[in-house]
């Protein structure tokens, strides 16, 4: 699971890396930013310390099994990434993990550093031997919905989770206001999907490759 903040990977695949975690799959949280911007008046030292701890707390609610952070800068993603050779680090962990699946930030998304993440991730991909390579499937934060129909989808019934999700989300109360906007559309696309597929609630991921 690739995200950019500290509370990504929660609004856009909470309830799926839940199920992924309780069928016994390994799940890897990558997170690229503390989000130290969130908080300009306090030191950057706390706000990574309080964030990381909320990411943490987080991943022991939904049964995620490793947090990576990187502590990228907000709005200067590829410039760090590139400076300090994170693609290295990133290359080592696919190469040793295997995953069969990544899931990262939608190309439509109109947020700079998810845009920055979904670029890394097209990058990597290219970069791995060909018989590596996992699937890949996009999931959307900022973007109310998605029109690239053109690729495939999967839904994941994620209504015994939801709960789950819904505590994982409550572990970021340092975010309490600047996620009011994506967590309404978590809800709306929650039960939109799920409507889908007969549900309480889904999740739905394109799959760009």
């Amino acid at each position: 699971m690739f995200g950019a903040h500290s509370d990504d990977f929660v609004i856009g695949a909470g309830g799926t890396l839940a199920k992924f975690a309780e069928e016994g799959k390994k799940v890897i949280s990558v997170v690229f930013s503390f989000g130290q911007m969130s908080h300009p008046w306090i030191k950057e030292e706390v706000v990574k310390q309080m964030r990381s701890k909320e990411a943490i707390d987080a991943c022991n609610v939904l049964g995620i099994n490793r947090l990576v952070f990187y502590g990228l800068g907000e709005l200067k993603f590829m410039e760090e990434y590139k400076g300090r050779n994170i693609e290295k680090e990133l290359m080592q962990l696919l190469e040793t993990e295997k995953p069969s699946k990544i899931f990262t930030h939608s190309q439509e998304d109109p947020h700079p550093d998810h845009k920055s993440v979904h670029q890394i991730t097209l990058e990597l991909w290219d970069k791995l031997p060909k018989a590596n390579r996992p699937e890949i499937y996009t999931y959307s934060i900022w973007n109310p919905v998605s029109l690239r129909n053109d690729y495939p989808y999967i839904f994941y019934n994620t209504t015994p989770y939801f709960g789950k999700k819904l505590k994982a989300l409550n572990t970021y109360r340092s975010q309490k206001f600047h996620i009011i906007y994506p967590v309404i559309l978590l809800f709306f696309r929650s039960f939109l999907e799920g409507i889908k597929i007969r549900a309480f609630s889904g999740e739905k991921f394109f799959r760009i490759k």
